[in-house]
């Protein structure tokens, strides 16, 4: 069995900075944890990425590189070296003591329907900088091949929940459930492939809100919401999209809903109702579940947010806790997940299965560049 030591990598749609995760691994059952890192985007980054976002949206191939989404992909492979380049240094540790980097890069366009998913993000250059081998790309082979390629990282969950069993027994049927921009939902028993969706969108249009109206990219810990209250129509308009009737597996796009419902409505109140509506759009999806978990295991940014948490804990019939109390790492757990994921891409494995992303076979992906 060869262990891999490899770097996890992930700037998830809350854009908020870049994750850093040391993990060796074999690709498969065998995960040992190491250090972790963050390196935060500026505002001046953040800015630079929401215009990426905007020009972004007229794409209509996944080479097109112009204008603002250029700037921002050099920025971001430049952000991810720094934050690797940091982060072995204040480790000690060296480019040869490290066989791999999971890069996933920051999406700007995910419209999987039409066969188009971008990650901006140059991993070759990232490879000659850093001196170790990057996997990058690995969403664009399960979208060629008509899957939604997300979520990507439901083989990761269940590689934690099966570690956690007591005999190789797993401990459920549960979920896990990250909330980052965009909500990603893994069901896990045994006997069974992982089972994903997107059920609905987390953190995104709330940041959106945040920062419109403060200044401030985030809800911080939801103190603005806990002044609020929730309005009732405004969450049923919310909720009145076709998405949510749509069984697993399925995939969002950030900008894929509107804040318009709670436009009319205070600061205060607009972030309870968007709250209530991360929670209210993963009640939806329960009852299209083959078996409902037994508990849901609450991941991401998402998890540091206590409003949230009890909307879940209010809305949901199953037992909710955190990454963080069961031992796991709620801020690491998608850079580890790349690094993981990168072992798995280098040895051929696949990562996603027709139950996660709608792809037609088990199918492995990623490219491979070497400095």
């Amino acid at each position: 069995m060869t262990l891999y030591r490899a770097i996890g990598l992930m700037s998830g749609t809350s854009m908020d900075g870049v994750d850093v995760a040391l993990v060796e691994t074999d690709g498969e059952k065998v995960v040992t944890f190491g250090a972790t890192g963050f390196q935060p985007y500026s505002d001046a980054d953040r800015a630079l990425l929401r215009d990426a976002l905007g020009e972004a949206a007229g794409l209509a191939s996944r080479d097109g590189r112009s204008g603002a989404v250029a700037e921002a992909e050099q920025m971001v492979t430049a952000r991810h070296a720094e934050a690797v380049e940091k982060f072995l240094a204040e480790k000690g540790l060296g480019a040869k003591d490290i066989h791999l980097v999971g890069f996933h890069g920051q999406t700007v366009l995910h419209r999987p329907k039409q066969r188009l998913t971008i990650q901006i993000g140059d991993g070759a250059a990232l490879a000659e900088r850093l001196g170790i081998a990057v996997v990058f790309d690995f969403r664009a082979a399960d979208v060629a091949a008509g899957g939604e390629g997300a979520p990507i990282v439901p083989v990761f969950h269940r590689a934690l929940v099966e570690a956690s069993g007591k005999d190789g027994k797993l401990p459920g049927p549960l979920a896990l459930l990250n909330i980052g921009g965009v909500a990603n939902w893994t069901s896990v028993d045994a006997g069974c492939p992982p089972l994903a969706c997107d059920p609905g969108p987390a953190t995104a249009l709330l940041d959106d809100l945040m920062l419109a109206r403060t200044g401030q990219p985030i809800d911080r810990h939801g103190h603005t919401a806990a002044r609020g209250r929730v309005d009732e129509q405004a969450l049923a308009r919310l909720l009145d999209d076709p998405f949510f009737d749509v069984k697993p597996p399925k995939s969002l796009d950030r900008n894929n809903f509107s804040r318009d419902p709670v436009e009319h409505l205070s600061l205060e109140d607009a972030a309870a109702t968007l709250t209530a509506f991360t929670a209210a759009s993963v009640g939806r999806l329960m009852p299209l579940l083959p078996k409902p978990p037994q508990s849901l295991i609450v991941c991401g940014g998402g998890a540091h947010n206590p409003i949230l948490v009890r909307e879940l804990v209010q809305r949901l019939p199953c037992k909710v806790t955190t990454a963080d109390v069961c031992g796991w790492s709620s801020d690491a757990m998608e850079a580890q997940a790349f690094a993981y994921l990168a072992v798995r891409s280098k040895r051929g494995l696949p990562y996603t299965w027709p139950t996660t992303t709608g792809a037609p076979k088990p199918m492995t992906g990623g490219v491979l560049v070497e400095p």
